[in-house]
């Protein structure tokens, strides 16, 4: 279930809490090529199939930093603050790609409200740490401490 606080407050009574985890999401190859074409990254790994498939990996694999930019897309499923004026990206620490996402893999993630703290009246920074797990590997695919900042209305405010 969504942890969805509606002031700093609450916010901040979440430090520490286990959000759950995403639903599972299928790493098709045509994300894999629209991921490189918006980067120029065609590394003949992620964008390859014939030559990937005689490769480390035995089929073509995701790029680290599409497996990283997902976190984007599923943490709303884990922490949606209510109430807010405006939320933004801060930044991602310690980030790491312990196994490749192969093309065909289902992932998910697991989120750990790792850390809250007011950083003025009414303006929160949170830290979320994820972990991409892999249906069916033992090792995530990703590992990250995501930063966001939310700004909640005032008491009686509409929310956006």
């Amino acid at each position: 279930m969504t942890f969805a606080p509606s002031s700093a407050a609450e916010a901040l009574s979440g430090r520490g809490r286990d959000l759950g985890c995403s639903r599972w999401l299928t790493i098709d190859q045509k994300r894999i090529d629209l991921f490189a074409e918006a980067t120029g990254d065609h590394q003949w790994l992620h964008v390859d199939p014939e030559r990937a498939a005689r490769g480390p990996f035995g089929r073509t694999v995701a790029h680290g930093f599409l497996t990283l930019s997902l976190l984007n897309m599923v943490l709303p499923e884990l922490l949606m603050p209510r109430n807010v004026d405006w939320g933004v990206n801060y930044g991602v620490d310690r980030v790491r790609f312990p196994a490749p996402m192969p093309v065909g893999a289902t992932l998910r993630a697991h989120g750990i409200l790792s850390d809250v703290r007011e950083t003025q009246p009414g303006v929160i920074q949170t830290r979320v740490t994820m972990t991409v797990e892999i249906r069916g590997q033992d090792r995530p695919g990703c590992v990250a401490e995501t930063l966001q900042y939310y700004a909640f209305l005032p008491s009686g405010g509409a929310s956006s």
